[in-house]
């Protein structure tokens, strides 16, 4: 008899009785259980489906989830959102930042507080530009922005200004409530425009959002809202913990009204003590290297504290 045979044999024997007893262990664990303990380690679950409330409300406007479609809609973007993990855990870093300066205005402006959200499911709270040209965390277009007071030059462009955009959103909002009756409409219609929105109520004859046939984009719009706002009013019940330190903080800043114009933007953030990478960071509305300003008008420039 081979000796190193046997041997061999053995191991083998020995290795798949080994993993026999590791499938074991695995399949008797309780299912229920979102974490599962490997040695030392916690491994949550990635199949644990969100919870649909009993009730949901869009800025007090209760949501019919009994009526066809409207709950499994809701629940595909409650999916969608939970898992999209990198998105939506800086969703919830950057809102630490930006919520302080929009909360105030919606506050001032009588916009329901969940309109924030607004902000993070046309942008992510980024100074982004769409394929179609709309652009900045309030997402306007180049026709549409002097309508609503953003200013657009060779040299600036309002619609990258948080304040200035939000108050602008702000007074869309407003006028698409007046005119249809509902913040959910009014939402739907941030997305589609009111015209859309006035054309799709008359041709197939209903009163809200959750009666409308849409297209795909503005069907899942306000869902996505509704999913965005439950994450975010309690993440841990979703999955994300998020130490207090690693949330990002609002900038500190000074404000410098400037009366004149800057020929050089980089020389000018220089002479304050700062760099064009922060003044423009700070300053995402100034696109060119320089400034004109008006005889008689004034500038709010934010630099670092």
């Amino acid at each position: 008899m081979d000796t190193n045979s046997s041997t061999k044999g053995f191991i083998w024997k020995l290795t798949f009785f080994i993993a026999g007893v590791l499938m074991l262990s695995f399949s008797v664990s309780d299912p229920g259980d979102p974490k599962t303990a490997v040695g030392e380690a916690l491994v949550w679950s990635q199949n644990k489906a969100p919870e649909i409330p009993n009730n949901v409300h869009i800025a007090g406007e209760s949501v019919p989830l009994e009526s066809f479609g409207v709950r499994e809609q809701l629940d595909r973007e409650m999916v969608v959102n939970t898992y999209h993990h990198s998105s939506t855990m800086l969703y919830l870093k950057r809102a630490s930042r930006w919520f302080p300066v929009i909360e105030p205005i919606l506050i001032e402006k009588g916009i329901p507080d969940d309109f924030k959200y607004l902000a993070i499911i046309e942008s992510g709270l980024s100074q982004v530009v769409s394929p179609a040209g709309a652009a900045g965390f309030w997402q306007f277009m180049k026709g549409t922005a002097p309508q609503y007071d953003l200013r657009i030059t060779k040299e600036i462009d309002e619609r990258y200004h948080v304040v200035k955009s939000t108050y602008a959103a702000c007074n869309y909002l407003l006028e698409a409530r007046e005119e249809f009756g509902s913040w959910a409409l009014a939402a739907a219609s941030y997305n589609m425009g009111k015209a859309g929105i006035r054309r799709e109520l008359e041709e197939q004859g209903v009163q809200t959002y959750w009666e409308l046939h849409l297209n795909s984009e503005t069907a899942r719009y306000v869902y996505r809202l509704l999913a965005i706002k439950a994450i975010f009013e309690a993440p841990e019940s979703f999955g994300f913990s998020i130490q207090a330190d690693a949330f990002y903080l609002p900038y500190n800043t000074r404000t410098i009204w400037i009366d004149s114009s800057i020929d050089d933007l980089s020389t000018f953030a220089r002479f304050h003590g700062s760099n064009l990478k922060a003044l423009k960071t700070l300053n995402p509305w100034l696109r060119s290297t320089r400034m004109t300003v008006a005889v008689g008008d004034s500038v709010a420039i934010e630099i670092p504290a």
